[in-house]
């Protein structure tokens, strides 16, 4: 019998929408039967800035219990979903931090041949959603591991319309998260898990 699935669910938010995502993505990958972490990247901007605005400071402080990511999560993990609010069409400094200490596994082949996707918010719509898990992959074929988009491979897919991984506007957080998002979401980790499995099987 194939041991289940280890899913790391690594992410960064400011505000709170990239945290949102991440924890309907953890659900959705146990119901799907795997072995989940749910795992923030390090803050580095200073406290003065987070203190300025009271929707991050809030947030900061209420997910302070949830544990920071590692190098160590990422060789653990078979499959791995990035989250990160889009910044200038591009990854968050915080989230590009942590991808940049993996050389030490990368250089060992220890990325290669996991599953890895990515997860993404914005302030507006056409905001560098695509670019930012675009450019989020770029990283994903150095380390020599397998993308796998959520495509349009559900109906519901074509509620949300972003064939490269789950997206929400937040309209500077006057819009929550949604259940489109919510269903985009569950199609993503069910579909990062069943490619998993298969590898495992596989393998």
């Amino acid at each position: 019998m194939t041991t289940p699935v280890k899913l790391a669910v690594v992410y960064y938010s400011s505000t709170g929408t990239i945290a949102e995502i991440a924890k309907e993505l953890r659900d959705a990958g146990v119901k799907a039967g795997a072995e989940v972490r749910l795992l923030k990247v390090a803050e580095l901007a200073p406290q003065a800035a987070i203190d300025s605005n009271p929707a991050w400071a809030a947030h900061h402080a209420a997910t302070a219990e949830i544990p920071e990511a590692t190098p160590d999560d990422i060789e653990w993990a078979d499959a791995v979903l990035f989250g990160t609010p889009t910044r200038f069409g591009n990854v968050s400094a915080q989230l590009k931090q942590f991808i940049d200490t993996l050389g030490g596994l990368w250089a060992q082949g220890k990325l290669a041949d996991k599953v890895y996707s990515g997860f993404v918010s914005s302030a507006t719509a056409h905001a560098g959603q695509e670019s930012t898990l675009l450019a989020l992959y770029n990283s994903i074929h150095h380390f020599g591991g397998i993308t796998v988009s959520p495509g349009f491979t559900d109906p519901a897919k074509f509620n949300d319309g972003n064939p490269y991984g789950t997206s929400h506007v937040d309209a500077q957080g006057t819009n929550p998260v949604d259940d489109t998002t919510r269903t985009a979401a569950r199609i993503q980790a069910e579909r990062a898990v069943k490619m998993a499995t298969a590898l495992k099987t596989a393998a």
